[in-house]
C-alpha cells in the first residue's frame, strides 16, 4: 500500500504558504519530512506532516503561538489516550481566552477615552463657531 507524499510544492499551494514558510516550521519541529535526492535537497512530506501544518495553521488562527501550538500538536504523537490532549488544550485555549477578554477590556477603555476627546474636541469646536468634519 502507497502511502500519500506531498512536496514542498504541493504544501505550499495548498495551504496558500510560502516555501519558506513551511521550512521555518520545520525549523521549529512542527514538520519532519524526509530527505531525498542528492544531498538530500528534496523534502518530501507525509500525510501526518500535512496534518500538522493543518493543525499548526489553525492554532495560529486561534492567536496561539508556534511553540503552543507545537506543545498542542506534540501530545496527539503520545499515547493514544485523547484526555491529556484535551486537557492541554483546553488550559491553552482559557489562558488565550483570559489573554483576548482583556485585550478586548484594553480596546473598551481606548474606544470610551476617544469618544470623551471626541466630544470635548466638539463641545470647543462649537464654541469657537466652527463645524466639526
Amino acid at each position: 500500500m502507497a502511502s500519500t507524499t506531498y512536496s514542498i510544492s504541493d504544501l505550499a499551494k495548498e495551504f496558500d504558504l510560502t516555501t519558506r514558510a513551511i521550512r521555518f516550521y520545520e525549523d521549529m519541529g512542527l514538520l519532519q519530512p524526509q530527505r531525498e535526492g542528492p544531498g538530500g535537497r528534496s523534502r518530501v512530506y507525509t500525510a501526518r506532516d500535512r496534518t500538522r501544518l493543518k493543525l499548526t495553521l489553525r492554532a495560529k488562527r486561534l492567536g496561539l503561538s508556534l511553540t503552543e501550538a507545537r506543545e498542542i500538536i506534540d501530545t496527539y504523537d503520545s499515547p493514544r489516550d485523547t484526555g491529556p490532549q484535551l486537557t492541554k488544550f483546553l488550559a491553552v485555549l482559557a489562558q488565550h481566552r483570559k489573554q483576548l477578554e482583556e485585550q478586548m477590556a484594553d480596546l473598551q477603555a481606548n474606544l470610551e477615552e476617544v469618544k470623551v476627546h471626541e466630544k470635548e474636541a466638539r463641545a470647543l469646536l462649537a464654541r469657537t463657531g466652527k463645524k466639526a468634519k
